[in-house]
């Protein structure tokens, strides 16, 4: 890989990184290490960031000591960050290796916003291109987890991703060009290592050429997804409809419309942590109320749509309001509160309330069994349950219905209907307007 390669290859592809403030991400390896030296010698203008993950003792503190002094035959400037990567690990039930992950990228995303730099650089190659795609394939993926390493992701940007590791290991030997060497690479521990001392090296000698036959097929694959992705954009456009809350539907009837509606399912909820799909295939047929769970979110069967709605724990606790208050943050939106001398509309998602006899502070909380309230218009009171029953509510609506309250009596289920107790008539003197936005 001589340096006109590079130097071309960033003319052509990365040339906007020529006037760009840049943060290398350096371990102290070979490719981060090539990738600086490369940099440097374009005149680029960067800086190194290294992280010390403080995994491997006195060598993770050597691979620091290198980066600084790295950094100073460079004569550019380094950040340094240590963090407690097992400690961060347990805390968040990941890997060791999405701890590592999480922390780099959200530091470097940090730097990028308090220092105003433009783009991360991360020294991906050409193998580390295939591993990840024998990775995806080997756990299941779709088309997308087949399309390789972006070279380009947001502010990511990968420059040495079409050239190998040989190419890279070639040109630092020719230039006395010293690296660090992470021993833990060797080890069959992960995948990844197990992948690359002894899937990889078979490949190779079944096929010299892999990699330029594996940049080929990643062409021809992203080519593929490309179409894929124009076709199921116009899919999610006829079926994807809103409801309240924020919540998504999507009309059944044009997954059944369809000869395979399986994949459609999967490129449209992929991304949102679910992996039993026969299961999530099942709801099509499946009775009203039932839905299928992953991590964050859930898919509910609803008469004649599929619902999709994160799962949000914690934003059930009650909200307490004070009588001076006029705006206020909810889950589902804001609602803005006015003292107004005469009403001027009626609508689902305002309500006019007498002041005088609500006791302050107001509560808003989800409503709970045994909830009752008087409907506006009516003499006799009705539980919650059976009016949301009576309206059809979905289990997420039902889940995600907001009331807000006086003392221990309901003044508004929020978004639906007013209690009758509250309404205005011609003895009140001030009259309080609630407005719900999403």
């Amino acid at each position: 890989m001589p340096l006109t390669n590079f130097k071309n290859h960033i003319n052509q592809n990365f040339p906007f990184l020529k006037e760009s403030k840049i943060i290398i991400a350096i371990s102290g390896g070979l490719d981060s290490v090539v990738l600086s030296h490369l940099c440097k010698a374009l005149d680029l203008s960067f800086v190194l960031a290294h992280c010390n993950f403080n995994l491997r003792g006195e060598e993770s503190d050597k691979d620091e000591a290198f980066v600084l002094n790295l950094a100073e035959e460079l004569d550019v400037e380094c950040f340094v960050q240590n963090f407690d990567t097992n400690a961060y690990a347990e805390l968040h039930k990941v890997s060791i290796q999405m701890a590592a992950r999480e922390l780099r990228y959200d530091w470097f995303q940090d730097l990028v916003e308090q220092l105003n730099f433009d783009y991360i650089l991360t020294a991906h190659h050409a193998d580390d291109n295939l591993e990840t795609f024998l990775i995806n394939f080997t756990r299941g993926t779709g088309i997308n987890g087949l399309t390789g390493i972006p070279a380009i992701n947001n502010n990511i940007v990968r420059p040495l991703l079409m050239f190998s590791r040989e190419a890279i290991e070639t040109y630092a030997r020719a230039n006395e060009i010293q690296w660090r060497e992470d021993l833990s690479n060797n080890s069959r521990k992960y995948l990844r290592n197990k992948l690359r001392h002894e899937v990889v090296p078979i490949l190779k000698e079944i096929n010299p050429q892999l990699l330029d036959s594996f940049k080929q097929t990643i062409d021809n694959l992203k080519g593929t997804e490309a179409i894929a992705n124009h076709h199921i954009d116009a899919f999610k456009k006829r079926a994807e409809v809103t409801s309240n809350y924020a919540i998504t539907a999507y009309k059944i009837s044009e997954f059944k419309a369809l000869d395979s509606p399986k994949p459609y399912l999967f490129e449209l909820f992929k991304t949102y942590g679910f992996t039993e799909w026969n299961d999530v295939l099942d709801l099509l047929e499946a009775q009203s109320g039932k839905y299928v769970q992953s991590n964050t979110h859930r898919l509910i069967k609803h008469r004649d749509v599929i619902l999709l709605a994160e799962l949000n724990i914690d934003t059930h606790l009650p909200i307490s309001i004070t009588k001076s208050e006029t705006c206020v943050e909810a889950p589902f939106g804001e609602l803005h509160f006015e003292t107004v001398s005469a009403i001027t509309g009626n609508l689902d998602l305002e309500v006019y309330l007498d002041k005088t006899q609500l006791k302050f502070p107001l509560t808003l909380r989800i409503w709970k069994e045994g909830d009752v309230f008087q409907p506006s218009g009516m003499q006799g009171k009705k539980k919650i349950s059976k009016y949301l029953k009576d309206e059809k509510a979905s289990l997420l609506e039902k889940e995600n219905t907001w009331v807000l309250t006086s003392k221990d009596k309901i003044v508004w289920v929020v978004g639906k209907r007013m209690d009758e107790r509250f309404k205005v008539s011609d003895t009140t003197t001030q009259i309080l307007k609630i407005i719900m936005k999403k």
